[in-house]
């Protein structure tokens, strides 16, 4: 599942991803793109059990990789 959160205003990527994560099954892997690095979804991430690989895109963007 790829959710793409650019041109959104704080806290709708966040919580647009945090309502995907509650739909994400077993070995699957939701991918989001942010305009900004989500330092706030981080702890969230990791009270969950989530983990993650964030690598910046060629236009300033954000890719975060999210999986158990």
């Amino acid at each position: 599942m790829i959710l793409d959160n650019r041109g959104l205003e704080p806290p709708q990527p966040m919580m647009r991803t945090l309502a995907a994560l509650e739909t994400l099954g077993e070995n699957e892997v939701l991918t989001i793109i942010n305009n900004r690095r989500p330092m706030f979804l981080y702890e969230q991430l990791e009270e969950l059990g989530y983990q993650q690989r964030t690598g910046p895109q060629e236009d300033g963007s954000f890719k975060i990789e999210i999986f158990r």
